[in-house]
């Protein structure tokens, strides 16, 4: 009796232990340690910044174009490639001239050969009217025919029209040698304002066809960038108006920006303005065209915070 009254107290005391080193073990249980960590919202980012209205955009800039082919041809040189640093008016690449070569030279000797028709002819021209105004005063004094004035006067008129038909001859060659300078002058691909070469579409030895693009080419800066603004926001967007921006991949740092443009009317699909900002700054060189930024426009006015 005794044994089985020390037996149920050992069972006692040994529950009571265990319960006392874990008192929560039956409304808490451990926690997953495997669990992801909690991961703030854009709620609570926005949560931190109550003046501000974050809107999503780009950086862009005003000059940023694609180079196009302005006649057919073949690809015989390509000077430039992506990430080469390019001037204003400095060629790209260099379309196949031969055959437009050969009519120019030949537009060009045609040229030369009215030019000196045009000097002959100016010469019978003088020879013709100095030979009708003799005629004429031998017709006044009665030693020359009717018939001869009216010869002279002939060959005066015929002197003159030729001499005529060879100037317009000559004006034709100029003509046919500008336009071909301007089709060779549209066989080389050139940059059309300063920039970097961004991409690159043909090659050398390739067959390209008029308005088939070659390479775009885009300006590093000044940087810009586009956003609307709803017409309820706090501050209404004006030129010259100083905002902030970070770039959207999440670092915190700000970078700042004047606005340029302000659209004069409100969009009807957005109720928004359409604004132009351009960034400003000691800090802005490693940004690029195309990155995704927020811009963080002031939702309260200063004077209101």
């Amino acid at each position: 009796m005794k044994r089985t009254v020390l037996t149920c107290g050992l069972a006692v005391t040994l529950a009571a232990t265990v319960g006392c080193s874990n008192p929560m073990a039956a409304s808490n249980p451990p926690a997953d340690s495997s669990a992801p960590a909690a991961v703030p919202d854009a709620s609570a980012a926005a949560a931190s910044r109550p003046n501000t209205l974050s809107l999503l955009s780009v950086l862009s800039v005003e000059k940023a174009v694609d180079v196009s082919a302005q006649r057919d041809g073949i690809v015989v040189a390509t000077e430039k490639y992506e990430g080469s640093a390019v001037r204003a008016g400095e060629e790209l690449a260099r379309l196949d001239d031969s055959t437009l070569q050969a009519e120019l030279q030949k537009a060009e000797s045609d040229l030369l050969v009215s030019g000196n028709n045009v000097k002959y002819k100016q010469a019978e021209e003088q020879a013709k009217n100095a030979q009708l105004r003799r005629q004429q005063l031998l017709r006044a004094s009665g030693l020359s025919s009717e018939a001869d004035l009216e010869q002279a006067e002939f060959e005066a008129k015929g002197a003159s029209y030729d001499l005529d038909s060879w100037r317009q001859a000559v004006k034709s060659s100029q003509a046919q040698i500008h336009e071909l300078e301007i089709e060779i002058a549209k066989t080389h691909i050139s940059a059309p304002f300063s920039g970097v070469v961004v991409h690159r579409y043909i090659r050398q030895g390739e067959q390209v066809e008029k308005n088939d693009k070659c390479f775009r080419v885009s300006q590093l800066a000044p940087l810009q960038v586009e956003f609307q603004v709803p017409e309820t926001s706090g501050v209404l967007p004006r030129p010259g108006l100083v905002f902030s921006l970070r770039l959207a991949a999440g670092t915190e740092q700000p970078y700042a920006a004047r606005v340029l443009r302000v659209s004069p009317t409100v969009d009807p699909a957005s109720d928004s303005y359409d604004v132009v900002g351009r960034l400003t700054g000691s800090n802005i060189g490693s940004l690029r065209p195309g990155m995704s930024v927020e811009v963080l426009w002031p939702a309260v006015p200063p004077s209101s915070r």
